[in-house]
């Protein structure tokens, strides 16, 4: 049996009969609308059909899957409800992450990530504790179920996602092994973009009577509007913006986020720094957000910052620019959004902001659109200036086009002859005192080399791809981290605190007694801030505590963030180490006296596996802060 999706009607989440634990973090993240597919296939999972979706990635099938099988759990059972299978470590951990960002309002929830690379030792623990969903690659949960560590009699569910790149990467044999493992009264949900025989036959032999669900998607994108996207890195994203905003020449510009409450706190510190923005979604009442989409007509505010259904079906003239300050969830949201500019004809820019996890949405939207995405460089600080000069020369030009005011010119005219002071000399004065406190050009420091789009795409791009069956980094030579040492002479600890050009060096509020390693600390910084492990610099690990350098100007709301962030059991305290770049704050010798040695060791992280270090890694260290917090 087959389901086409073509309907006109404007269903919500609230239509499909989810848990209401779901439907409130689903309003709070900004999910107002289900997606094709959702729709199609979130009611036959609740019924407890098996289904065969064909969608491409990047169409919302992991909530698709994720809301349905979640709602049908047994927060009761210690053993796990529900297995997903998924090709690479960089999706089970992406899968594993949406799940528990689903589940925030479901008490005692627990999800696991399984793969190559990380310890087994951490993943038996959380096993014998009892988890409800395991998500895991094919090579790793087989192992689990031969060691006795993965019990599957109590499985009611089991999701293939992907499938058809798992057969590309030779793992059918592994997925055939492990549905031949699992109960024969199990729920199945197969996933695949493409259908091939040996994928075909899977299905016919494991599923009972299965829906099919096919996803059509549109693909067409107006060849007038110019796609660029940049790589979120070390910058901090709302600096980034505003660094393109004066950079771009824009009319009028919606900014889109995920959520609700992103609106608001964004157009405020877009208005903080100078902007005319206004906020526009659902929650809005009506009748004020007609009058901001009345003011962006009228150029009364230059920047709507919008959810995806506020700003569904808006044509304004005067938007010129779009910016996906967060990726969307899916790619026909992407392609609604930048339908914003470039209408009837005319020219439109479209801007995607995408970090590094994020890789997968923009190859989806690539393939979807069947265009290729060119990646832009931030604007130099050069490009900043001289756009603030040629602005401040415009505006001189139209103040001297108007009609001044004749009590300035004479003003004026008294103070030079009272002062003897050079008109130039005042007039420079007059403008500094405009400027206020601000600095009018940005100073010129010293960065890192941006990456080519090609070097973007590769790095990283080998992780995960792995059989996962003893070929993972855990069966790699190990270095054993030594005893700790005793204090180097003075001499050799001074070279070895030297702070990198462009760098501050920071003490975090964990060390050796907490077991932390520096894998921990680099997932743990890249996932909250959303920096690349390499822009993260030496790491010196001490007993009570550690020292971390990072990108000079990190931004106060930044660290305020790291400063709550939870690392083996410890908060980070995230603060500016003192002492004139000496690994210890003031205060410091107190706490380690000569009684209690500082036993410090160096670790310049630049790892290959993404700084996620032998251990732990940022999407397990997310999952656990999560689950932490409720």
């Amino acid at each position: 049996m087959s389901t086409d999706t073509s309907s006109d009607v404007q269903v919500t989440f609230s239509d499909l009969a989810l848990d209401k634990s779901l439907l409130k973090i689903l309003d709070e993240i900004g999910y107002e609308s289900p997606s094709p597919i959702q729709e199609k296939t979130i009611p036959l999972l609740l019924e407890g059909r098996d289904i065969i979706g064909q969608a491409q990635t990047g169409t919302g099938k992991t909530a698709a899957f994720a809301l349905p099988l979640i709602s049908n759990i047994d927060i009761k059972q210690k053993d796990p409800s529900l297995l997903v299978l998924a090709p690479t470590r960089e999706l089970a951990i992406q899968v594993a992450e949406a799940f528990q960002k689903y589940a925030t309002y479901m008490k005692g929830f627990h999800v696991l990530p399984v793969y190559g690379g990380s310890e087994y030792s951490g993943q038996i623990r959380s096993l014998k504790r009892g988890v409800h969903v395991v998500v895991g690659t094919p090579g790793r949960v087989m192992d689990h179920i031969r060691k006795g560590t993965l019990k599957l009699g109590n499985l009611t569910a089991l999701v293939l996602d992907e499938a058809d790149e798992m057969l590309r990467m030779g793992f059918i044999d592994d997925v055939e092994w492990i549905l031949e493992q699992a109960p024969d009264e199990r729920q199945i949900a197969l996933f695949s973009a493409t259908m091939p025989q040996q994928i075909r036959r899977i299905a016919t032999k494991y599923l009972n009577d299965p829906e099919q669900v096919t996803i059509k998607t549109k693909t067409t994108t107006v060849n007038t509007i110019r796609q660029r996207f940049w790589p979120v890195s070390g910058v901090h994203k709302l600096d980034a913006l505003t660094r393109i905003l004066e950079a771009e020449d824009f009319d009028g510009m919606i900014i889109f986020v995920r959520t609700k409450n992103s609106t608001e706190e964004l157009a405020e510190k877009l208005k903080a720094r100078g902007y005319s923005a206004a906020p526009l979604n659902g929650d809005i009442a009506q009748n004020k957000r007609e009058r901001t989409v009345n003011d962006l007509k009228r150029g009364n505010v230059d920047i709507v910052v919008a959810t995806d259904v506020a700003a569904r079906g808006l044509d304004v003239e005067r938007i010129s620019h779009v910016v996906n300050y967060d990726v969307p969830h899916d790619t026909e949201s992407y392609v609604h959004r930048i339908g914003r500019t470039g209408r009837a004809g005319r020219q439109g820019d479209a801007i995607l902001f995408v970090a590094p996890r994020e890789k997968r949405m923009l190859s989806a939207i690539e393939r979807a659109t069947r265009q290729k995405i060119d990646m832009m460089e931030l604007p130099s600080t050069e490009v900043i200036n001289d756009k603030r000069i040629d602005k401040f020369k415009d505006r001189i030009t139209d103040t001297l086009s108007k009609d001044a005011n004749p009590i300035f010119t004479q003003l004026i005219e008294q103070y030079q002859q009272e002062h003897n002071i050079p008109a130039v000399e005042i007039a420079a004065a007059l403008a500094q005192l405009l400027q206020g406190g601000n600095e009018f050009l940005l100073t010129n420091k010293p960065k890192r080399k941006q990456k080519s789009r090609e070097d973007w795409d590769q790095d990283g791009g080998s992780r995960g791809r792995d059989r996962d069956r003893g070929r993972g980094r855990e069966d790699r030579p190990r270095r054993e981290r030594s005893e700790r040492s005793e204090r180097p002479p003075r001499k050799e600890r001074q070279k070895d605190t030297e702070l990198d050009e462009g760098m501050s060096r920071y003490r975090i509020e964990v060390g050796h007694d907490h077991q932390v390693k520096p894998g921990n600390i680099v997932g743990a910084i890249a996932n909250e801030a959303d920096i690349e492990s390499r822009y993260i610099g030496r790491i010196s690990i001490y007993d009570d505590h550690s020292t971390v350098d990072l990108p000079e100007g990190m931004p106060k709301e930044l660290l305020y963030t790291l400063k709550k962030v939870w690392v083996s059991g410890q908060q980070l305290k995230i603060s500016l180490d003192g002492q004139d770049n000496k690994s210890q704050t003031p205060g410091d010798s107190s706490k380690h006296s000569s009684d209690k040695k500082k036993t410090g060791k160096r670790h310049p992280v630049m790892p290959s596996d993404g700084g996620r270090g032998n251990d732990d890694n940022r999407g397990k260290l997310s999952l656990k802060k999560r689950a932490r917090r409720r």
